[in-house]
């Protein structure tokens, strides 16, 4: 006998819920977006001014960070909308969706900035990088930190995987800046190795490209249908198993949608009790698991009687 499909009604889940949700990823994002579009202008102009491909390859870089921030900007109003007709497990896919584009758009950053540099690694610099490249790089890693620090602590507190994506595409920027302000610096005070710049370039690309991937790789985990941890089914078997009335529980199949599990389980019960009890006693199930379980929101449970396993044949 299965038991209807249950929604999660905590109240952390609910309409309330979703609308603080989006403004805290609106103000974040926001935040970000316009910090992105200044970093990018002074970093860019200051590449060109002071002659540094590394501190224009970083604002590049910075520039894709604005693409991300209005996807994420876009994307929240629909991915905090509640399930209807068409959705019936909601819309939490389509964070899912965003956070892989923010990957994606990553990774064909850090290939373009790997190939410009590559191709021009024998070009020799007619002057050294300006100071002002330096000083582009060294007040990227100041403001992008910042952003990075604020935004992962937002993205956790509600559980964003765009969110946390997209502190992380703060975080390579930021990262990305040290080895350009490494690289300039050795090539202004010695002219001769002005080839350093280029390879600081390469380094760039390939620190944003392991960023790419790993924002990258959960996504697709999550869209192929992947299982939940096995800590995590771990947990819901531990709280299944204390609910009065629960024999034993097999058969416990997890999704990830969003920053939510879905839960699909087989219970054994006493096969003597009433249809209603049996009702009873999976209604506690899935209430345990929407209040106290490792982030659920939909749980699907399935009655079994015990007698059925231990009649038969070993």
């Amino acid at each position: 006998m299965n038991a209807p499909f249950v929604r999660s009604d905590k109240p952390a889940r609910g309409a309330e819920m979703d609308v603080r949700r989006i403004r805290r990823v609106k103000t974040v994002t926001w935040t970000g977006l316009v910090v992105n579009v200044f970093l990018s202008a002074f970093k860019i102009v200051a590449g060109y001014l002071g002659g540094s491909q590394t501190i224009v390859a970083d604002g590049v870089h910075s520039l894709s960070d604005t693409v991300t921030d209005v996807a994420v900007i876009l994307g929240v109003d629909y991915w905090c909308a509640p399930p209807d007709e068409t959705h019936p497990h909601g819309h939490r896919r389509i964070e899912t969706i965003v956070t892989l584009f923010i990957g994606m758009a990553l990774a064909a950053v850090s290939i373009g900035i790997f190939y410009t540099a590559l191709v021009t690694l024998q070009e020799q610099h007619s002057r050294p990088p300006g100071m002002i490249a330096l000083v582009a790089a060294l007040v990227s890693i100041v403001c992008k930190e910042g952003l990075y620090q604020w935004t992962v602590f937002v993205g956790r507190k509600i559980r964003s995987s765009a969110v946390i994506a997209n502190a992380w595409h703060h975080r390579s920027d930021a990262v990305s800046s040290i080895p350009a302000v490494l690289a300039v610096s050795v090539a202004r005070f010695f002219p001769g190795w002005s080839f350093v710049d280029h390879v600081g370039a390469i380094a760039v690309s390939l620190f944003i490209f392991q960023a790419a991937w790993k924002i990258a790789w959960p996504s697709l985990r999550e869209l192929a249908d992947a299982g939940a941890p096995l800590e995590v089914c771990q947990e819901i078997e531990k709280l299944v198993l204390a609910t009065p009335g629960v024999a034993s529980v097999h058969k416990i199949r997890t999704r990830q949608t969003g920053y939510l599990y879905q839960v699909d389980l087989h219970i054994q019960v006493d096969g003597d009790i009433t249809v209603t009890e049996g009702h009873d006693i999976s209604e506690k199930v899935k209430a345990e698991l929407v209040r106290n379980g490792p982030g659920i929101a939909d749980v699907v449970v399935h009655l079994e009687p015990i007698e059925i396993f231990r009649k038969r044949p070993a």
